[in-house]
């Protein structure tokens, strides 16, 4: 087994992601795919496997020189069947069936799980969980996704929704949010989120500010740009940075009091505000834990960026091939 290779692939609503990699985790090979979505993403999973095989062949590589595939995939996963529904940003409505499809076309063992299960099992393994057996990954992106490992294993809990932390109600009077409850941390902490406080907040203030004046002229505004003007001291950027990072610092306590993990990593296209988001989140995280958990849980950032879904995908298959 040790000679063997694993395969990642990181299923995406833009790109899909490949690794080769060894046993140990080191990434041999990789590339990418456009995904297309179209005829109801009904070419996705010809085109994974058109990818893999023209790969192996163009590296000289056979079935029997793989342990398995991995793969990450939004939407609900079916982890034993092997199948997907309601991956919306794919098109794929109906069930989709990557596992009876990928191993019957490449003749490899195939295992597959929740794009932020498997994003949180690559930095646990390669990145900033530094292989600990308690770690909770909080990943800010368009939404806010998660995954949870206790004890060496990922929480799925009993319909598959464990570490679905962007879920967290954080404010029961808050914004309505698509899963149909109010206040969930999603509608605050993630990027679309940070842009709806921004403009709220902006309404009811009246001081000089650069993002109250961009907002006012209509311009577009992002997470990051809110981030960035915050960080040069703009008055209204430093509010509205301050009330999301008071939530999420309330989410990863309520994590840290019930799970008390050796770190909860913070990754996603936000967490690219750094040490900035990470000091301001760190403020309320020990206001709103217990000393235990305080002096024992500790908070990082992701350090896997884009091929954290790809390594964790492939681990899949060592997890899965346990004694």
């Amino acid at each position: 087994m040790e000679e063997k290779k694993l395969i990642g692939v990181d299923l995406g609503g833009t790109s899909i992601k490949f690794a080769i990699m060894t046993m140990k985790g080191e990434i041999q090979q990789r590339w990418s795919e456009e995904t297309n979505i179209l005829d109801e993403g009904s070419h996705i999973i010809p085109d994974i496997i058109d990818s893999i095989n023209h790969h192996l062949e163009m590296y000289a590589m056979v079935a029997a020189d793989f342990a398995g595939i991995g793969m990450g995939s939004p939407g609900s996963v079916d982890r034993d069947k092997g199948t997907v529904i309601g991956a919306y940003n794919l098109n794929w409505k109906q069930t989709v069936y990557p596992k009876r499809d990928i191993e019957a076309a490449t003749k490899i063992p195939f295992y597959i799980d929740n794009d932020a299960n498997v994003a949180a099992l690559g930095e646990r393994w390669q990145g900033a969980g530094d292989n600990q057996p308690d770690v909770a990954f909080v990943t800010l992106g368009t939404g806010i996704g998660g995954g949870i490992i206790a004890n060496n294993e990922l929480l799925h809990g009993v319909a598959g929704s464990a570490g679905e932390i962007g879920h967290i109600t954080v404010d029961p009077q808050g914004y309505l949010c698509t899963c149909g409850k109010r206040g969930c941390l999603e509608t605050i902490a993630s990027a679309t989120g940070v842009v709806r406080v921004a403009r709220d907040m902006a309404e009811e203030y009246a001081g000089d500010s650069q993002l109250k004046k961009q907002l006012d002229d209509g311009d577009e505004i992002s997470a990051k740009i809110v981030f960035d003007l915050a960080k040069t001291g703009d008055p209204l950027a430093v509010r509205v940075i301050d009330r999301v990072c008071f939530y999420l610092g309330l989410a990863v306590a309520n994590i840290g009091n019930t799970l008390n993990p050796s770190y909860i990593v913070i990754g996603g296209g936000v967490s690219a505000a750094g040490e900035f988001l990470l000091q301001q989140v760190q403020k309320y995280f020990a206001e709103f834990t217990f000393p235990n958990v305080r002096d024992n849980t500790k908070l990082r950032l992701a350090t896997l960026g884009n091929v954290a879904g790809v390594i964790g995908a492939a681990s899949l298959v060592i997890e899965n091939n346990k004694d």
